[in-house]
């Protein structure tokens, strides 16, 4: 995998102002910096993603389109948002499957770049209520699978139910998976990771140990890993 570096400094420069002047005469005043420093980069990161996304798993895209595609926009909805600030503070992508590429919500990679929080991210984060239960079904009819995804030693985090979810045993050995609302592990990186010319390995590395979570979430919802 060739060395290079796709971010730098200037990238998170320009989302800290964008905090500070979060509004829309500043962007359009700094468009041009938010094309040549956050959004260009992000877009061959992606491209040059999708050439290493198939040995993780052949199911999953790497989609360079900025809107519609795996690059977030830069735009925030505030229709029924009480926080009417225009813009996102980070940027993002999103690597989906290649059966679901119009749900955000089903299992897939992410990569999120913001000062002070960058990681890599994969599984399943705000499912609906049908998708958790095919996922809570397979821990139940799978426990070996299930076993392996927990050997491999990632961190499950997310929002988690007080209760255990109707019609599941409350005294199942895995109880508290079941009650999980979201299945999503991370890996957490260093702006000075993220501006090195090793990223892209790294961001390759992560996805690929979160992969057993994964793999056992795509098939529990009933699409191909």
């Amino acid at each position: 995998m060739r060395a290079r570096s796709y971010f730098g400094p200037e990238l998170f420069q320009f989302l800290r102002e964008l905090a500070l002047n979060n509004r829309r005469e500043w962007f359009l005043e700094n468009k041009e910096r938010y094309e040549t420093q956050v959004r260009e980069p992000m877009l061959q990161f992606i491209a040059d993603f999708g050439f290493h996304l198939d040995k993780i798993s052949r199911s999953y895209e790497a989609d360079p389109r900025p809107a519609g595609g795996s690059l977030f926009r830069i735009y925030r909805d505030t229709r029924f948002s009480q926080d009417k600030r225009p813009y996102k503070t980070h940027t993002a992508a999103h690597f989906r499957h290649g059966a679901s590429r119009t749900d955000v919500h089903s299992p897939g990679f992410y990569l999120h770049l913001e000062p002070g929080n960058c990681f890599a991210g994969g599984g399943l984060w705000h499912a609906e209520p049908a998708t958790l239960r095919k996922v809570r079904d397979a821990i139940v009819e799978h426990p070996r699978a299930w076993e392996t995804v927990l050997r491999s030693k990632i961190s499950l985090e997310g929002d988690t139910l007080k209760r255990p979810p109707q019609g599941y045993d409350p005294t199942h050995p895995f109880i508290e998976d079941l009650k999980r609302k979201d299945f999503v592990a991370d890996v957490s990186f260093t702006e000075a990771q993220v501006c090195g010319p090793r990223f892209l390995t790294s961001y390759v590395a992560a996805c690929r140990a979160m992969s057993p979570l994964m793999e056992f979430l795509t098939k529990a919802v009933g699409l191909e890993w």
